[in-house]
């Protein structure tokens, strides 16, 4: 059965590309057929590029990249380019169309992320209109964050499938805590609570994907 989900965050640098591959890998493991790509990358370097995300999820060559570390509409401005947001949605379906079993889309930044002078990563997930798997930190702001992400959201009718709840690195705020805090708020939405040494996790996550 092929299905697709697309990985955001409520903001940048909180483990998407962390959650794909650790899906990817935990997927593989159990003998299921999956991909995972990373359409848009911005702070991509030709000459490193073992070391970027797309190349941790063993997707080759990213569609849209970047050398500037900025949101995409202002990388692509910087190299006098601009995203064809029609022809990102295009492709994006075309990936999803010839994938047997399970793809991941890993977005860029956060949902609000802008792409275009007229779209955001919020955009994107509205337009593809599949399943989203938004991961969120522990550190001290992040509820704030998550809560803003996902009345952000709302106004699209976009309804995470999960909300992947992430510890963030040297975070003075407790998962446990952050998860207290967040659970009333959610809407009722599943929250995944997943640190980043849990493989368990990861494998449990990717069963019911």
């Amino acid at each position: 059965m092929n299905k697709t989900y697309f990985i955001s965050a409520t903001g940048t640098e909180l483990g998407k590309t962390w959650l794909t591959a650790g899906l990817f890998k935990a997927c593989r493991d159990q003998g299921r057929p999956v991909r995972a790509i990373k359409p848009v990358m911005s702070g991509y370097d030709p000459a490193r590029h073992e070391d970027s995300d797309v190349a941790k999820l063993g997707a080759g060559r990213t569609a849209w990249s970047y050398r500037a570390p900025l949101s995409p509409d202002l990388a692509a401005a910087k190299e006098g380019k601009s995203i064809d947001f029609d022809a990102l949605v295009a492709w994006s379906r075309d990936e999803m169309a010839r994938t047997e079993g399970l793809l991941l889309i890993e977005g860029i930044g956060g949902v609000m992320v802008p792409l275009t002078s007229r779209h955001t990563v919020r955009d994107w997930i509205a337009a593809l209109d599949v399943p989203l798997l938004l991961v969120c930190g522990t550190y001290l702001g992040a509820l704030s964050h998550t809560l803003t992400a996902l009345a952000a959201l709302r106004e699209l009718n976009i309804r995470p499938a999960h909300l992947i709840l992430n510890e963030s690195f040297g975070s003075s705020v407790s998962i446990e805590d952050t998860l207290a805090s967040l659970t009333p708020h959610a809407g009722g939405l599943p929250i995944v609570v997943l640190r980043r040494d849990d493989a368990a996790g990861l494998a449990r996550l990717a069963s019911i994907l």
